[in-house]
């Protein structure tokens, strides 16, 4: 059977088999509600409250701080959102890297009469500290930085960010799910410099999807997006997804007791990649900065990033394409737009983000199959013209 080599991890992960295990009895003899009283449902309570705890002490919070949503996006618009509703409308700051699931609920709320700043960054990807600095003098209500980007890999210094955000009183918020499990993630650090909600999710660590949290100090007040029952503190009503909650907190325990070993090898790994990358001409992003072990961003000159990814795909090597490419929108990634990176050269990102099960035989197969593919493509392009 074809199976080809996983290179995008940062997309979603292999479901964990010691996470699946744990699942498996909350998918078939134990389908109690948590919300009911008898001992079905009782035993289902126990077990969230229980996953809750696993989550909450692998970034170092309290249970009581950890509210589970469905995914990753639903917990960054809960706080964008649900925080906005309990202020009068003023300024808001996001980075211009965030994800979507940021931009786009700020973007709504910057229709709805609060005005929307975009906090620039500099060539590596990194918040301008010149650009950060204006933008807090203005008294932001509200401030988004991801703790680590999904494209390029790079790592804000949220600490710093929050701690300078405080004299403004805004809330601070930072979307951590690529760096759960790749880095370490101290939310009662990060909340004595200043960050008030923190956002994770299950499949970026070996978990299942469908399960997320947003991990929030409880001075701060929202509005939730899904109202009803009164489930998750009255703050994300639903009937709990009682296994992928289970396998959230079976994961979190792993990715943490796991966290170093493989930090240490995927850094040998991204090293290997990115110095075959180099000796083929290939441009990194993001590569003077702190990134994670596991994340390496490219573009080969002259070599359209998705027609790129469609042939490495058929070669057998899954990776993901940086661009945002379609009919309807051929912007590349708003990411290297963001860091001035020229459209030509974004138009041909090419991300590769390493999981555990990735081997140095299959960085090196890797690097020949690029090689030949592009000079494939290039022979085409010439043929063309």
């Amino acid at each position: 059977m074809f199976a080809p080599v996983y290179f995008d991890h940062n997309a979603s992960t292999p479901l964990d088999p010691a996470v699946l295990e744990a699942m498996l009895p909350w998918l078939t003899e134990q389908y109690g509600n948590a919300s009911s009283r008898h001992e079905y449902g009782r035993a289902a309570r126990r077990a969230i409250d229980e996953a809750r705890r696993r989550v909450a002490a692998a970034v170092g919070a309290h249970a009581t701080e950890v509210v589970f949503t469905s995914g990753g996006s639903e917990a960054n618009n809960l706080f964008v959102k649900g925080a906005a509703a309990f202020l009068k409308p003023g300024l808001l700051a996001v980075s211009a890297v965030e994800h979507p699931c940021v931009i786009k609920p700020a973007e709504q709320l910057a229709r709805r009469g609060w005005v929307l700043r975009t906090l620039a960054v500099d060539g590596e990807g990194r918040v301008d500290a010149d650009a950060y600095g204006a933008v807090l003098a203005e008294r932001p209500k509200l401030v988004s930085v991801m703790l680590a980007n999904n494209e390029t890999g790079v790592l804000q210094d949220v600490p710093a960010l929050a701690s300078a955000a405080r004299g403004s009183g805004a809330w601070f918020h930072t979307d951590a799910v690529q760096a759960l499990g790749k880095v370490a993630v101290d939310f009662r650090a990060l909340n004595a410099a200043g960050v008030h909600a923190m956002t994770l999710s299950a499949h970026k660590i070996g978990g299942p999807k469908g399960a997320a949290a947003l991990v929030l100090d409880k001075r701060v007040e929202l509005e939730p997006l899904i109202a009803g029952g009164g489930h998750e503190r009255g703050l994300r009503s639903g009937t709990e997804n009682v296994a992928a909650i289970v396998g959230f907190g079976a994961a979190c325990e792993l990715a943490v007791q796991r966290r170093a070993e493989n930090a240490a090898r995927l850094l040998a790994l991204r090293g290997e990649l990115e110095r075959g990358l180099g000796a083929q001409g290939a441009r990194l992003f993001g590569a003077g900065a702190e990134r994670l072990p596991n994340t390496v961003y490219f573009a080969v000159p002259d070599v359209d990033g998705e027609t790129l990814v469609g042939h490495l795909d058929r070669a057998g090597f899954a990776v993901a394409s940086g661009a945002a490419c379609s009919s309807a929108n051929p912007e590349p990634s708003h990411v290297l737009r963001a860091m001035g990176v020229a459209p030509e050269l974004a138009r041909g990102a090419v991300r590769i983000s390493l999981g555990g099960g990735n081997t140095a035989q299959q960085v090196q197969d890797f690097l020949k199959t690029l090689q030949a593919t592009v000079s494939k493509l290039q022979q085409l392009t010439a043929m063309a013209v």
